[in-house]
């Protein structure tokens, strides 16, 4: 168990009526990324248990090698969390809310400082380290917060939302900072409404519906549950589709989805690059123009889609 620096098992959570958590279990290597979704699932009760702010009806929990309940003070101390919500303190600069939080963290006032502009570079804020924290913008706000949560490099970090409102940019920042952490042994923790962002950061993903884990694993593995590669096929003109699908009928053995709303042929490819190969060397003798063609593996919201034959809850 030592290997493992967040433990679930059998985690319960009742709401009245509602089940926030029905027999919840999880496992996180140490110095790994772990991602949860999807939103309105329970992942926001189980943070709330794993980081000692709730107690569950049953079931038990570790961190760190520490009990969530009976050990609740020395999770505390090796923990850190950032919620969705920037708690940053607006009167202050932003140079001036991580000096604080340096303080209390007891890095001493010459340890604060030099702490604070690292920060302040690391999450593009130098700029505007002197600028009351009022004044920032969202993004600006919620760069700062992850930025107070990142001042000491904790055994487990539990990140719930990290990026809402970030751009593309931004974003990228996030997640270089987060793998910064990791590879100097810090497990992550992370909760996000954007499956892609999983996909790039998480070592490992756990899809949660109805209060429990439906599926774990890589992304591959994940992806790999409701099949592998799968050609898309957009035509300029519909009148091909007809021949399209049956040449990849023909090539991939597999049954063909047509959509002629987008003139898209989607076939899954067993064969992989080398049905792609010979779909296009056979579109081309046949003179069917190609407007785009592609070899993909399903994406994770096609993954929970299937598994759970509804809707991502948004």
């Amino acid at each position: 168990m030592d290997t493992f620096a967040v433990v679930a098992e059998g985690l319960r959570k009742r709401y009245g009526d509602t089940h926030a958590l029905d027999g919840f279990d999880l496992a996180v290597p140490a110095g790994t990324v772990c991602g949860l979704r999807p939103n309105g699932a329970g992942k926001t009760t189980a943070v709330r248990i794993l980081s000692t702010l709730l107690r569950a009806d049953s079931g038990h929990a570790t961190v760190a090698g520490f009990d969530v309940t009976r050990d609740a003070a020395e999770v505390r101390y090796r923990i850190g969390l950032t919620g969705q919500e920037p708690t940053v303190d607006e009167i202050l600069t932003g140079r001036e809310n991580l000096q604080l939080w340096g303080r209390l963290y007891h890095l001493g006032k010459r340890g604060a400082g030099r702490r604070a502009d690292e920060l302040l570079d690391q999450f593009g804020l130098a700029d505007a380290a002197g600028k009351r924290a009022k004044h920032y913008s969202g993004g600006m706000r919620r760069r700062l917060d992850l930025a107070v949560g990142f001042i000491l490099a904790p055994r487990v970090l539990f990140l719930d939302e990290p990026t809402t409102g970030l751009d593309p940019r931004n974003r990228n920042e996030v997640w270089k900072a987060i793998r910064a952490l990791v590879a100097g042994g810090t497990t992550v923790l992370l909760t996000t409404q954007y499956l892609d962002e999983a996909d790039k950061l998480a070592d490992q993903i756990a899809l949660i519906d109805t209060g429990r884990v439906i599926a774990e694993g890589r992304p591959a593995h994940l992806k790999s549950l409701i099949g592998g590669d799968q050609i898309d096929l957009v035509l300029p003109d519909p009148r091909d589709l007809t021949e399209a699908a049956g040449i990849l009928a023909r090539i991939t053995t597999a049954e063909p989805a047509v959509d002629p709303d987008i003139r898209a042929v989607h076939v899954p490819a067993p064969g992989g690059i080398d049905d792609l190969t010979d779909v296009v060397r056979a579109l081309h003798t046949a003179s069917i123009a190609i407007e785009d063609i592609a070899l993909r593996r399903p994406t994770l919201d096609e993954v929970f889609l299937r598994l759970t034959d509804r809707e991502v809850a948004a």
